[in-house]
């Protein structure tokens, strides 16, 4: 069961990311602030629950938070500053436009780049325990896969609708075939999926 994360007498913002591990589009970032009493039995990491549950869990956590923001960082900026820094750049964008100024931030991942003066923690697998973290995880994968089934309009064969830029085979292969389109990261590497095939009929 999830709990909630507060710790201090100052409000606390769970802060997640998405799209990290993706070749194409940005990575995005959200934060939220909820509740001291919130509870939801149906809210986890973003990762457990399916496409559906993820889409109905959204609009309630936009409702009942006291605050929450997603921010970006495209694949250009990506490219130039590393996706690790663009990670903790979309989540200092998420961060300012909060309207209410959190007094203590819980990130999950063990990494963080401080944001201001704020003090915070890293949580390892937090979006998995702690409500805050599963709430701005939610938020961020929902947001970012409703921006990438977008761009599947302008290059249909890269079914960005179904892969949302994750590197599946499909993926590979039509980069591969079709070179990198304006939102691939060009310092990601595209391997070929046939060579991958090759080295473990080899083993």
């Amino acid at each position: 069961m999830l709990i909630n994360c507060y710790q201090t007498e100052f409000l606390e913002a769970g802060l997640d990311e998405a799209g990290r591990g993706c070749l194409a589009g940005p990575v995005f970032a959200a934060a939220v602030i909820l509740p001291r009493d919130f509870y939801l039995e149906e809210l986890d990491d973003s990762k457990k629950l399916t496409h559906e549950q993820r889409d109905v869990l959204r609009p309630i956590i936009e409702r009942e938070a006291l605050a929450w923001a997603v921010a970006s960082v495209d694949n250009d900026e990506i490219d130039r500053i590393n996706i690790l820094n663009a990670s903790f750049l979309a989540m200092h964008r998420a961060l300012d436009a909060l309207h209410l100024q959190p007094g203590f931030l819980c990130i999950d991942g063990n990494r963080f780049k401080a944001y201001r003066e704020v003090p915070h923690c890293c949580v390892i697998k937090g979006d998995g325990k702690y409500l805050n973290i599963a709430a701005a995880s939610i938020l961020a994968k929902t947001h970012r896969d409703a921006y990438m089934e977008q761009l599947d309009g302008e290059y249909p064969h890269f079914q960005w609708r179904q892969n949302k830029g994750y590197p599946t085979i499909f993926h590979r292969e039509a980069v591969l075939a079709n070179g990198h389109s304006p939102y691939h990261r060009k310092t990601f590497r595209i391997t070929d999926p046939q060579l991958e095939l090759f080295s473990l009929s080899a083993q």
